[in-house]
This record gives structure tokens, C-alpha cells and sequence, in this order.
């Protein structure tokens, strides 16, 4: 990284993942962190008590010229109204994820930023997940051979967290929550558009957004990408299944356990059949050890702190936002293509070609 003068940045919304982004900078030394704005005041005195500015108001916030960028950490549905007076003030964006509620809404934002000159950057982390760069890495090496199916599942048992998450207004719900996130891994993976999407929201939890969905993508080459979130699971399933025409490979969780698991050919190998529920059967017998051979998943390093860097970079003209607007919008209207699908209990096709 250049030695660049640091972003002063203040932010609106200091809830978890705020905290979070103030934890992570304090210790990065590029971006600080001088003021505050959020409507509880109890979150306004853990900001005084981490010696930061408190602004009375929003307005207050956004008329500050001390203040070069903001981070945008409020529900759902304060985004666009937040980024687009940013914008107005001249103050940089970061804006969690999902940057807004529709794709309607994330036009305003980018018409906004271009506008008045300043970078709009959503914070879509995850693209740096090292079980996700194993992954992509195991899908492209060619180990596997062909690869004709992923599975990314995300599942857990504690339910929707947080007041607001779990109402549709305030743009809660699991597709926006964590669909955001998975989907953008794929679509940053597999970089043409599917020909098909087909998805079904769970509500087993009886809140009016959904606490879960299952998503599936299939692609012109063959590929399937089953996409899915569940927060009502009380066993652990594996993080990603990667399914190739000469290989399997099962990532179990977001610390890399799990194993690619490989066929040894040159030799017959002489399948004995075995007794399967109240029947026998030789197609669905394992393998013996002598016909397959285990490798370890791959362990990606990558910088974690690469998005800061990035968005530091872009607001002095130095680098091209590395997630660009374009991909993000490409997200959420996938996300609105599979609320419609679920809606109407339909595959979707002919709206895929143009995201």
C-alpha cells in the first residue's frame, strides 16, 4: 500500500458490525475512525467512551469537514436515504451489505456517488473467506475434472438474530443477510449468467421475512450451483460439496476441515455389492480403499484487510473500486429474481440475460 494520508471517517448506525469495522481499523492505522451518529443513546455513550465524537444529529455528521468517508451500518432500509446525502456532503461510502433494498434503490446511490464525485464501496467481505478461495481454487485447478455441481450451505440453529432482521420493512430476513453474501460468491466464481434460477424461501420460524431459502442456478456448460440458508438446522452440514466428473471434495466448515477425494485408475476395481436398507445394491456401494486417494483441502492467505486498502486507494484516485457497483447491483436484482421465484413457485429464464 502507498504511504496515502489516513481517511477520517465517521459513522452512521453503531451497532455490531460497525463495532466490528472499528476494531478491525484501529489496529490498520489507515482509516480512523472521529465520530458517531446513532439514534440510541446508549450506542451514542460507547462511542464517547472509545473517545469518539458523538454528533447530535445526522446533518451534524454530514456538514463536519473534518469528516473524508462514512460508513453506512444502519438497517436495511436507511442505506439509500444515508449514501445518497453522503454523497451530497462529498463525504466517501462504505455501505454494508445489502447495500439497499432493491436495485431501483442502489441506482440512487451510484447516480449520487457519480454525481458528486465520491467512491461508493459495499462491503461484500466475503469474497476473501479462505473456505471460499479453496473453493474457487479446487473448482479451477482441474483435480476434480469436470465440474458439474457445487453446494454452498450455510446453516445454524439459532435462529433470525436482532429486532430488526426479522421484519421485511426494515429489510431483514436471511436471503438479504446471508444470500447477499452467498450469492455474490458465485456469481463473482462463475462469472456468466445462469440460464435458470429457482428458489424456495422458508418462514418455519413465523416471522413475516423469510429464515431461510433454498436457491438453484444452472449454467449453459452444465454446471449447478445449489445455493442455501437455514437457521432453524440443529445438525452441522458441510460448508461446501464441490462435485467433479473425477473427484469429490467436501469443505466442512469456515476453518478448512474437510478432504478432496480422488479416484485411482489403472486398475479394475471390483465393486462388492452390500446390504442397503431392505434391499442390496452394487451401484450405491463404497468404494474400497485401494481405488481412492485423499488430498487435503487447500489453505488460501489472503488479506483481509484488502478491502480497507482498496477503498483507501480509491477515494485519493489511486485504484478502481475492487467491488465494483456494477457486481453489486448484478446481486441484488438475482436476489429480487429469486423473491419473484419463490412468489410464483416458477423457474426464472428469460430475465437472466440481462442483469
Amino acid at each position: 500500500m502507498s504511504d496515502l494520508k489516513a481517511l477520517k471517517m465517521s459513522i452512521l448506525g453503531y451497532g455490531g458490525m460497525a463495532q466490528y469495522h472499528f476494531e478491525r481499523l484501529s489496529k490498520l492505522g489507515i482509516i480512523e475512525i472521529t465520530g458517531v451518529f446513532d439514534t440510541d443513546e446508549k450506542r451514542q455513550e460507547a462511542a464517547r467512551n472509545k473517545k469518539l465524537e458523538a454528533y447530535p444529529s445526522v446533518e451534524a455528521l454530514f456538514s463536519d469537514v473534518k469528516t473524508d468517508a462514512v460508513l453506512i451500518a444502519t438497517p436495511n432500509d436507511w442505506h439509500r436515504e444515508y449514501a445518497v446525502a453522503a454523497a451530497k456532503a462529498g463525504k466517501h461510502i462504505i455501505c454494508e451489505k445489502p447495500a439497499a433494498m432493491s436495485a431501483s434503490e442502489f441506482d440512487d446511490m451510484t447516480e449520487a456517488a457519480q454525481r458528486y464525485g465520491v467512491i461508493l464501496a459495499v462491503h461484500q467481505n466475503r469474497r476473501w473467506d479462505k473456505d471460499y478461495l479453496a473453493m474457487r481454487e479446487i473448482a479451477e485447478s482441474g483435480v476434480l475434472g469436470k465440474i458439474y455441481r457445487i453446494d454452498s450451505f450455510v446453516c445454524g440453529a439459532n435462529g433470525i438474530p436482532g429486532g430488526w432482521r426479522k421484519t421485511a420493512k426494515a429489510g431483514g430476513g436471511m436471503m438479504l443477510d446471508w444470500g447477499v453474501h452467498l450469492i455474490d460468491q458465485i456469481f463473482n466464481f462463475k462469472r456468466e449468467n445462469p440460464t435458470s434460477l429457482y428458489c424456495r424461501y422458508s418462514k418455519a420460524l413465523g416471522f413475516d421475512v423469510d429464515d431461510g431459502f433454498a436457491a438453484k442456478f444452472e449454467y449453459a456448460d452444465g454446471l449447478t450451483v445449489n445455493v442455501r440458508v437455514d437457521t432453524n438446522t440443529f445438525a452441522k452440514l458441510p460448508r461446501w460439496i464441490i462435485y467433479g466428473r473425477d473427484g469429490t471434495a467436501v469443505i466442512e466448515d469456515w476453518d478448512l476441515n474437510g478432504k478432496i477425494i480422488l479416484p485411482v485408475y489403472g486398475s479394475e476395481v471390483e465393486i462388492v455389492g452390500i446390504e442397503a436398507g431392505n434391499g442390496f445394491t452394487k451401484t450405491m456401494a463404497y468404494r474400497p480403499h485401494s481405488s481412492v486417494t485423499e488430498r487435503a483441502i487447500p489453505t488460501p492467505s489472503p488479506d483481509c484487510d484488502a478491502f480497507y486498502k482498496n477503498f483507501v486507494e480509491a477515494a485519493h484516485g489511486k485504484e478502481k473500486p475492487c467491488i465494483s457497483t456494477e457486481s453489486v447491483r448484478k446481486v441484488l436484482r438475482v436476489m429480487e429474481l429469486c423473491k419473484l421465484s419463490d412468489k410464483e413457485n416458477t423457474v426464472i429464464k428469460s430475465e437472466l440475460a440481462n442483469l
